[in-house]
């Protein structure tokens, strides 16, 4: 018998499926909790995991969805989006998207974060994401992100 979805994951399937995405998530027995470790858990480039990471624009939280193998340069990032950028602390990250570090997924937040997508992500056809919980995951395309979370895309590094 399958094992249910965490309710993080079965309320990120719902907003997908609302978003008009197949909502199939994926349940890892691997951890999946850093880039590297679902990279390595589903067999593709660590380029093609999606990081959604939460940052201060101005003290406002914004979400940034980030290649695997990108680290945000925060300065230039900032002056991109006209301010300055700093990372939200844990329980910021909690409170704005009812997600754990690590299992923080694109969409499926109690608010409504502004969102830019890395351009780096469209460089790979298939991309992972995180769905709410530490070992789940859903698979998604560049332009989808970008439709499902009404995103812009932009640099990062």
């Amino acid at each position: 018998m399958p094992t249910p979805l965490h309710r993080n994951a079965a309320h990120v399937a719902a907003t997908l499926i609302a978003r008009g995405h197949h909502g199939v998530i994926v349940t890892r027995s691997e951890s999946t909790h850093t880039a590297d470790e679902a990279a390595s858990s589903l067999g593709v480039p660590v380029g093609a995991i999606t990081k959604s990471l939460v940052f201060l624009l101005d003290d406002d939280p914004v979400l940034l969805l980030v290649s695997g193998g990108h680290q945000v340069d925060l300065e230039r990032t900032g002056k991109r989006l006209e301010g300055t950028l700093t990372r939200a602390p844990a329980d910021v990250v909690r409170a704005v998207t009812g997600q754990p570090i690590g299992g923080v997924a694109p969409v499926g937040h109690p608010t409504n974060l502004p969102t830019y997508l890395d351009n780096a992500l469209a460089g790979y056809p298939e991309l992972w994401a995180a769905a709410g919980h530490p070992q789940t995951v859903f698979r998604t395309s560049f332009p989808e992100l970008l439709r499902i979370t009404a995103g812009l895309a932009i640099d990062v590094d």
